[in-house]
């Protein structure tokens, strides 16, 4: 019996000897991560460079009117239209900010605390919807307001999620009356 004793005595960890080893190891997995993250960065760079020929966001009038609508939520990003991965990062359009959206007889104002603020025409709106997704970004069936927009050669389709998702619907019925009214009149 005081032989079994003996041996879980002695039975202890051993002491780590090879401190060496761990920290290369360490070092090795903090330089991949390093690496990991300057190659995302030199792609968000480099996509921003490939839609270099994006013009300057419009800003908005000094007068736009009263307001319409108004709402604060999210911005989750641009995207060329109809192709919901295809994030546009050049002028600022990819940076995924807090939102006020307020709607004008002039059009689409988009202000966005700590991102670059912009305003899309009236004459610019092409269609209002309910989506599930945009720039990699998923929500439930009809929680982001999507509003396309025309800007130089591009249509964009820009994603909005509203504190209080239920004022979508008012924003896409609005927004397409809006639209129709703009087209029946050129």
């Amino acid at each position: 019996m005081t032989s079994v004793i003996l041996l879980a005595a002695e039975k202890k960890s051993a002491e780590v000897t090879d401190w060496a080893a761990r920290i290369g190891w360490l070092v090795g997995l903090v330089l991949f991560i390093a690496l990991v993250y300057w190659l995302m960065r030199e792609g968000w760079k480099w996509r921003g460079t490939l839609q270099g020929d994006l013009p300057e966001l419009p800003t908005a009038p000094d007068d736009p009117g009263p307001a319409r609508l108004s709402m604060s939520g999210r911005y989750h990003g641009s995207t060329t239209a109809g192709q919901w991965l295809d994030r546009i990062v050049a002028r600022g359009l990819g940076t995924r900010s807090r939102v006020e959206l307020t709607l004008t007889d002039a059009g689409l104002d988009v202000v966005r605390p700590g991102a670059t603020d912009f305003f899309v025409p009236a004459a610019q709106l092409r269609e209002a919807r309910l989506d599930k997704g945009l720039a990699g970004k998923v929500l439930t069936e009809g929680g982001l307001l999507v509003v396309t927009w025309a800007h130089g050669d591009r249509l964009i389709d820009s994603g909005f999620r509203s504190d209080r998702a239920a004022e979508h619907n008012e924003w896409v019925d609005t927004l397409n009356q809006m639209i129709n009214k703009t087209e029946g009149a050129r």
